[in-house]
């Protein structure tokens, strides 16, 4: 049975808000939570980006759902040992319902400390070695860890929930997905693809959940819809390996105006076919959990369209 949960963007919405559609969202009948965790939003006119950890202690206080980091970036910004910190934290908050998604990051996030940004190659190594250590540290042993890419000395996490938080591997090339399927927990994506699917099973994650993501721009008008959709999420339509690579959201607005409204593949409007394509595209390649993300301002009309039409006829 697939798990349909709602996508809480951290880059258009402020933290007050976020938490209010995460209780709408548990009202309309969505199962479970992803929150991404960004330092810049990609673009200045999404306009927010809110400390993570902060709004799942939140979240914590305001609804009953799990809630997935989609993704955090333990490598540069911010060091294992305190994601490892930060992850424990969260799970005892919320009583075992935290899943700690990771990734290698983006530039975008990355560069604020001034660090330079590693190529996809090391970045995956880093992100093996923070996964390990970072396990480490749940033991709740004392950990003195001298890798490749870290250093700890003598760190030990007290406040330790019984459970460590499962670690969910984001992957969207081969490389990053045999990585998932080896260390992770379970595997992210915003794809559906099911080769990438099939990939993981195959690299060790067999048996292990699969999540994914997709956005969409509900509205009363298709056209105005999609409008709205472009003007907040033209990157949606960037290909290849610039989202990793690009350090400012200005730079992500140059490439943006190669994006037309037409060319965006996003469900949007009203019609509940359009946008149940769109989440079965996901189930049919084989995702266990999918988490649907509202763009723009008309979340009361999103979550009452999906609640009374989409989600009863997905299940």
């Amino acid at each position: 049975m697939t798990t349909f949960g709602y996508f809480l963007s951290s880059e258009e919405h402020p933290p007050k808000e976020l938490v209010r559609q995460a209780k709408l969202a548990e009202q309309a009948g969505f199962e479970a939570l992803w929150i991404s965790d960004h330092y810049h939003p990609w673009l200045d006119v999404q306009g927010q980006s809110s400390f993570v950890w902060a709004v799942i202690g939140a979240l914590s206080e305001a609804v009953t759902l799990p809630v997935t980091t989609a993704v955090t970036c333990p490598l540069v910004r911010m060091h294992p040992a305190i994601v490892a910190q930060a992850a424990a934290t969260a799970q005892l908050l919320l009583d075992g319902r935290f899943r700690l998604g990771v990734g290698t990051g983006e530039a975008l996030n990355e560069h604020i400390l001034g660090a330079p940004w590693p190529p996809a190659a090391d970045r995956r190594r880093m992100l093996e070695e923070a996964v390990e250590l970072m396990r480490d540290l749940w033991s709740g042993k004392l950990v003195t860890h001298h890798g490749e890419f870290y250093d700890v000395e003598t760190a030990r996490i007290y406040s330790l929930p019984d459970e460590p938080p499962p670690v969910y591997v984001s992957g969207f090339g081969p490389k990053s997905v045999q990585l998932a399927g080896r260390i992770g927990d379970g595997y992210v994506s915003a794809m559906p693809d099911a080769d990438l699917v099939d990939a993981f099973r195959k690299s060790g994650g067999a048996g292990k959940p699969a999540a994914a993501g997709l956005k969409v721009c509900w509205g009363t008008d298709e056209s105005e819809a999609r409008a709205t959709a472009h003007r907040l999420w033209p990157t949606e339509g960037i290909p290849g390996e610039a989202a990793q690579l690009l350090p400012l959201p200005r730079q992500f607005e140059q490439l943006s105006t190669l994006v037309t409204p037409e060319s965006l593949q996003l469900p949007c409007g009203p019609d509940p076919e359009v946008h149940l394509a769109a989440v079965r595209a996901y189930v049919d390649a084989g995702y266990d959990e999918v988490y649907i993300s509202q763009i723009g301002p008309e979340q009361e009309g999103f979550f009452e369209f999906y609640s009374s039409v989409v989600l009863p006829r997905l299940r």
